[in-house]
C-alpha cells in the first residue's frame, strides 16, 4: 500500500482547527453586555453588584494594568433550546496559549454566589438543560492582569510595578454569547483529540499507529464538513472499537490527580492570587458536581484561607467536597514554601500552621507534603515532614535539571538526621499536564523505575497562574483509562497513589541528602530586602515568643497568643517559594518590603513589652540574650550584667595599613582597605591565604529566567573592586568608602573583644544592573567540604569538582554561617541576611590549599523587576577566626540575635538550661491550644551523638515528648524539673511541659 500517513494526519489537523472544534455550539444568539470599572482596587461583589452599569459592545476596549472591569451578561433562552445543554461563551480578549497568565474572570449569580472562573481554555458558564424561556444573568468580574512573561521572554516590564497611574486598555471583549452545546460534536472532538494523541507517541511501525489512523481516515470520510452537526454520530462510531481497544496488561499505570498549582504570589501581587484561588476553586467544585470520581488535590492553607474569609459561600461547598472526598487539602504547609531559605523553626512552623488549618476546618490529617515547585529541597525536611505526622512526599522541580538527570522518580529520601521518607517525582515532567498522548506516553518511557514498579502520579490542570483542570482534561483520562498503546489513566487522590506505589515497589533506591536544582541559583540573592525582612522576622519571632513566655511563666504577664498567630502566618506566607527566592514582580517585594517593616515595628513592641516587665525598676544596665549560648557572662534564653569590658588595641602605621589587636587575633587592614592579615595568636599561624573582604564585581547576564538564575559563566569575568575614596580609623572601629560605577558603600570593620571574630558592618547605595556583588575571603585552610547551615543542622558539600554533580554545585545556600576546615582548624563566614555563597579550592605553588568562600551580597537582575536591589542597604558578616563547628553555630546565631540592654533591677533567671553546647535551644513558646503549657523545641547542632541535661526553673508536673504540633508521641514523665537526653546528629526534639492550674 502507498504510504499517505502524512496526508491523512495533515487532512485531520485541518478538520479539527477549522471544522470541528469551531462547531462546538450549533446555535448561538447575542448576550445583553453593560460594564461597570472599578476605580481602583478590587471590590468586594455586593458592591458591584449595585454599581452603576454602562451598556457595551463587543469590541469595546476595558483593562489598564491590573484593573477591574464588571461585565453584566443577560440573555433569555429560546423556547426551541429546551432540553438542550445550554451555555454562555465568553472571551475577554483572551490569548490561548496563556492560562493563568492575562485577563481573567469569574462569574457570580445575581445574589452574589460564585459560579466559575474564566480564562483562554475554559470559557463557558452554565445556563442550564431545562431552561427554555427564563432571562439568565451573570456578572463578570474581570482582571486585567497585564502579560508580564510574553511570548518574547525575560524582557524588562514596568508593567509589574504597583499601579499609580492608568495605563491604556490592554483587552477587548470579543465574545458574550448564549449557544447550544453540541454535545455530539464536542464528543466527537474528544474521541480524536485522544487517538490523534496516541497515534503520533506511537512508534511508525507499530500497528496500532496504522489503525487508529485508518480509523480516524474513515472517521473525516463520514463526517459533512457542512453538516458537522448532523453527522457527527455516525462519525464518532467509526472511533468506538479502537477506543474500546483495552491496553496491555504491562502498561504503566498512571494516578491522575487533578491539580491547580496556584503561586501565592509571582507575576502578580498578593490580592490577585486571592481572585485566582476564588476562579479555579469555583472550577473544580463545578466539575465535581458533574464528576464524581473526579479528585482535586489542594495545597497551601493559607490560599483555603483567602476562601474562607473572602468567599465564605465558595468556603461552604469546598467543605461539603472535601466531606465527600472529593475535593482533597494535601501539603501540610501553610504555603508551597522555598525550602532552602527558611530558618528551621520558620520551616518547621509551615507544617504546624498548614496541618493545623486542615485539621481544625476539615478534620483531615494531611499525609503527603506537595512541594512540585520549589528550587530546590533542603536535607533537613524528611525529619520536619515526619515530625509532622506525614508519610509522603512529593516534588516535580528537579526535572529542571540543566546538568544531571535525576536518578529516581519514586524512592526513599534521607535527611541530615538519617530520616527518611517515601518520595514521588513524577515522570511526566510537568505539575500543569493537560492529560495529552504526549504527557502519557513521555510518563511511561521516562520512569525509572522501569521493571521495578508500574506506577507513577500526574498531577493534571491549568497551574501556576491557576484555573484547574477543565472538562476536556477529564474527557481525555475518561478514554485513557484502558486504551491500547495508551498508559491505563486513573482519577485517583494522592493517598491512594502513595499506597498503592508503596506496595508496587518493594525496594526503592535511597537518596541521601539535599535535593539540589541544578537551576535557579540566583534566588539565593535577588530581592535582599526581603530576604533580610524574612531572616530579621525570624528571630523577632523568637525572641517575642521567649521573652513573652519568660513573662508570662514569672510575672503572669498576658501572653500575645493572636498577635503571634497573626504574625507567624505573615511571615510563612512571604517565604512562598517566588517571594522569599526574589522572583516576583516589584509589587510584590514593595508589598513585602512595608510588610516586613510593620511586622518588626509590631514584635519590637512585643518585645519591648515582655522586656519591661521581666525588668523591673529601671536601677541599672541590664543585658538580656536570645542567643541558645551564654555571652559574656549573660545566661542563654535570661539576663544579667554584661561581663564584657575589653577593647582591641588600633594602631596606624606609615605605609597607612591599620592593625587591631584583642590579643587573640591580630588584624591587618592595608592601604586599599583590604584585609591581608588575621593572624591567630594561640594556634600561631594566618588564616587569610590572600586579601580579603574583596568585594568583587562580575557581569550577570543568565540565558534565562532573569532572577532566577545564576549561570556558571557569570564567573570568566572579575573586577576587584580595590579602589579606595576614604580609609580612616574612629577610635577601635575602621571606616573603609568606595564608590564604582553609579554605586557607593561604606563598610565599618571592627574586631570583637574577648573573640576570634572580625566584623565588617555594609551600608551600600546600590544602583548597578546585571551585576553581581561578591565579598572574598581567600582562607589558608585545605578543606575538602564546607558545612553549610541549614535547618536544624548543616549539610556537608565538596569544594572540589570531581563529578558534574559537584560542579553544579558552584552557587550554594547557607544560613547563618559557612563553615570551612581541615581537621583540627577551621574558620566560618557569618552574617545577618545573606543566602547566596562559593566555594572554591586552588593550589599554591608550593602545594598549600587556598580555600576561597565567597558572600553573594547583591544581584541586579532586569526582569520581572527591572530595578532590583536599587536602593540603599546595610549587610552585616564576620570571619570568624579558628572556629570549629560549635563556634561557628555560635557566632551565626549572635550575628542574627544582637543583646538588648536596658534598664532593671535584677537578673532574669533562663526558664531552662542545657549543660551542652552541642544541644540547642531553638524555640520557648507556650502551646498552641492556650492551655498554658510550656513548649520548648531543641536540637543536636553539630552532626554527633549528645548527651544533655536540661533543668527548669519554672513549676511542671509533667514534660511530654511530642511531635511539631505539640500532640505527644510518648507518656508524660512526671519528673520533669531535670532531664536526661541522648539524641542522635541533628535530631529534633520537642518537649511540653504541663504547668499547675494557675
Amino acid at each position: 500500500m502507498h504510504d499517505d500517513r502524512h496526508i491523512v494526519e495533515q487532512r485531520l489537523d485541518r478538520v479539527l482547527a477549522e471544522r470541528l472544534r469551531p462547531a462546538y455550539y450549533s446555535e448561538t444568539l447575542p448576550c445583553e453586555v453593560a460594564v461597570w470599572h472599578a476605580p481602583g482596587e478590587p471590590v468586594p461583589v455586593a458592591e458591584a453588584l449595585h454599581a452603576d452599569y454602562a451598556p457595551a459592545a463587543i469590541g469595546e476596549a476595558w483593562g489598564p494594568a491590573w484593573g477591574t472591569s464588571w461585565f453584566r451578561l443577560t440573555a433569555t433562552v429560546p423556547p426551541q433550546w429546551d432540553g438542550r445543554v445550554v451555555e454562555a461563551v465568553v472571551d475577554l480578549g483572551f490569548d490561548d496559549d496563556r492560562p493563568g497568565f492575562q485577563c481573567e474572570g469569574l462569574a457570580y449569580s445575581p445574589d452574589g454566589t460564585p459560579i466559575k472562573g474564566l480564562h483562554p481554555r475554559n470559557t463557558h458558564l452554565p445556563a442550564g438543560r431545562n431552561s427554555a424561556g427564563r432571562e439568565r444573568t451573570w456578572y463578570v468580574e474581570a482582571a486585567a492582569n497585564p502579560i508580564i512573561l510574553g511570548p518574547n521572554g525575560f524582557q524588562p516590564t514596568e508593567l509589574g510595578g504597583q499601579p499609580t497611574t492608568k495605563t491604556p486598555p490592554l483587552y477587548r471583549l470579543r465574545r458574550a454569547e448564549l449557544a447550544v452545546l453540541d454535545e455530539p460534536v464536542w464528543q466527537l472532538v474528544q474521541d480524536t483529540e485522544v487517538l490523534d494523541q496516541l497515534m503520533r507517541q506511537l512508534p511508525v511501525d507499530s500497528p496500532r499507529r496504522h489503525e487508529i489512523l485508518r480509523a480516524l481516515e474513515r472517521m473525516l470520510d463520514r463526517l459533512d464538513l457542512h453538516d458537522i452537526s448532523a453527522t457527527a454520530p455516525a462519525a464518532r462510531a467509526e472511533l468506538a472499537d479502537t477506543l474500546a481497544r483495552p491496553a496491555h496488561a504491562s502498561a504503566h499505570v498512571i494516578s491522575a490527580v487533578g491539580h491547580a498549582h496556584i503561586d501565592s504570589a509571582w507575576l502578580w501581587p498578593l490580592r490577585e492570587t486571592i481572585r485566582k484561588v476564588a476562579r479555579t476553586t469555583s472550577n473544580v467544585t463545578a466539575l465535581m458536581a458533574e464528576h464524581p470520581d473526579f479528585h482535586f488535590a489542594m495545597s497551601q492553607a493559607q490560599q483555603l484561607a483567602w476562601i474562607k474569609q473572602h468567599h465564605p459561600q465558595l468556603f461552604d461547598r469546598v467543605r461539603t467536597f472535601a466531606d465527600t472526598g472529593q475535593f482533597v487539602p494535601v501539603g501540610g504547609m501553610w504555603v508551597e514554601a522555598d525550602t532552602n531559605m527558611p530558618g528551621g523553626e520558620a520551616m518547621a512552623r509551615q507544617f504546624v500552621h498548614g496541618k493545623r488549618f486542615y485539621l481544625d476546618e476539615f478534620g483531615i490529617e494531611t499525609r503527603e507534603v506537595w512541594l512540585p515547585d520549589s528550587f530546590g529541597y533542603s536535607a533537613a525536611l524528611p525529619q520536619l515532614v515526619a515530625q509532622s505526622g506525614s508519610r509522603w512526599f512529593l516534588t516535580q522541580k528537579i526535572s529542571w535539571n540543566q546538568t544531571n538527570k535525576f536518578p529516581h522518580h519514586t524512592f526513599w529520601w534521607e535527611g541530615i538526621d538519617g530520616t527518611r521518607v517515601f518520595t514521588h517525582f513524577p515522570p511526566a515532567d510537568t505539575y500543569n499536564s493537560e492529560i495529552t498522548g504526549g504527557e502519557l506516553a513521555h510518563a511511561a518511557a521516562n520512569f525509572s523505575e522501569r521493571g521495578y514498579a508500574t506506577r507513577s502520579l500526574l498531577p493534571f490542570g491549568h497551574g501556576d497562574g491557576g484555573g484547574g483542570p477543565t472538562r476536556e482534561m477529564l474527557a481525555r483520562a475518561y478514554r485513557t483509562a484502558d486504551l491500547e498503546g495508551s498508559p491505563r489513566v486513573r482519577l485517583d487522590t494522592p493517598e491512594e497513589f502513595f499506597t498503592d506505589a508503596e506496595t508496587d515497589h518493594a525496594r526503592p533506591a535511597v537518596w541521601s541528602g539535599e535535593l539540589y536544582l541544578e537551576m535557579h541559583r540566583g534566588t539565593y540573592t535577588s530581592q535582599a530586602k526581603t530576604k533580610q525582612g524574612n531572616r530579621h522576622s525570624e528571630h523577632l519571632l523568637r525572641e517575642a515568643e521567649l521573652w513573652c513566655t519568660t513573662a508570662t511563666v514569672t510575672t503572669g504577664r498576658d501572653y500575645p497568643h493572636e498577635a503571634l498567630d497573626r504574625l507567624w502566618k505573615q511571615v510563612l506566607l512571604h517565604q512562598f517559594h517566588d517571594i522569599l527566592p526574589g522572583s516576583s514582580i516589584a509589587w510584590v517585594h514593595r508589598e513585602a518590603e512595608a510588610t516586613y517593616a510593620r511586622i518588626a515595628t509590631e514584635l519590637e513592641t512585643i518585645i519591648d513589652g515582655a522586656l519591661q516587665a521581666l525588668a523591673g525598676e529601671p536601677t541599672r544596665p541590664l543585658t538580656f540574650n536570645a542567643a541558645p549560648h551564654t555571652r559574656h557572662g549573660v545566661p542563654a534564653l535570661g539576663a544579667a550584667t554584661n561581663t564584657n569590658t575589653a577593647a582591641p588595641t588600633a594602631t596606624r602605621h606609615p605605609d597607612g595599613a591599620i592593625t587591631l589587636d584583642n590579643g587573640l587575633l591580630r588584624v591587618t587592614i592595608d592601604h586599599h582597605g583590604l584585609l591581608t592579615s588575621v593572624y591567630d595568636h594561640a594556634a600561631e599561624r594566618e588564616a587569610l591565604a590572600g586579601p580579603a573582604n574583596l568585594l568583587q564585581l562580575h557581569a550577570d547576564h543568565p540565558n534565562a529566567w532573569d532572577a532566577w538564575d545564576l549561570d556558571a559563566f557569570y564567573r570568566h569575568h572579575t573586577r576587584d573592586l580595590t579602589d579606595l575614596d576614604e580609609l580612616d580609623l574612629a577610635g577601635d572601629t575602621i571606616r573603609v568608602r568606595r564608590s564604582f560605577g553609579k554605586s557607593a558603600l561604606v563598610q565599618h570593620i571592627s574586631l570583637a573583644a574577648n573573640s576570634r571574630r572580625v566584623d565588617i558592618d555594609t551600608d551600600i547605595d546600590w544602583h548597578e544592573t546585571e551585576k553581581l556583588l561578591k565579598a572574598a575571603f581567600p582562607l589558608d585552610v585545605h578543606a575538602d567540604r564546607s558545612a553549610a547551615e541549614t535547618q536544624f543542622g548543616h549539610v556537608m558539600r565538596p569544594t572540589h569538582t570531581n563529578t558534574s554533580w559537584d560542579a553544579a554545585k558552584f552557587e550554594i545556600c547557607a544560613h547563618r554561617f559557612l563553615h570551612v576546615a581541615e581537621p583540627g582548624y577551621g574558620h566560618a563566614l557569618v552574617n545577618d541576611s545573606t543566602y547566596g555563597h562559593d566555594v572554591t579550592r586552588d593550589t599554591h605553588p608550593d602545594g598549600g590549599t587556598t580555600t576561597t568562600v565567597r558572600l553573594s551580597l547583591l544581584r541586579a537582575p532586569r526582569f520581572p523587576d527591572p530595578d532590583t536591589d536599587h536602593g540603599h542597604h546595610r549587610l552585616r558578616y564576620a570571619l570568624v577566626a579558628g572556629a570549629d563547628i560549635g563556634e561557628a553555630i555560635r557566632e551565626g546565631y549572635r550575628i542574627n540575635l544582637p543583646e538588648r540592654t536596658i534598664s532593671g533591677s535584677h537578673p532574669v533567671e533562663p526558664l531552662m538550661a542545657v549543660d551542652n553546647d552541642a544541644v540547642v535551644v531553638e524555640a520557648v513558646k507556650l502551646a498552641d491550644d492556650r492551655s498554658g503549657d510550656l513548649v520548648v523545641r531543641l536540637y543536636e547542632s553539630r552532626g554527633g551523638r549528645a548527651r544533655a541535661r536540661l533543668t527548669i526553673s519554672f513549676p511542671a508536673t509533667s514534660v511530654t515528648r511530642t511531635d511539631l504540633l505539640e500532640r505527644p508521641l510518648a507518656e508524660p514523665d512526671a519528673n520533669p524539673q531535670a532531664l536526661d537526653l541522648r539524641l542522635r546528629p541533628f535530631e529534633i526534639r520537642t518537649l511540653r511541659f504541663a504547668r499547675p492550674t494557675q
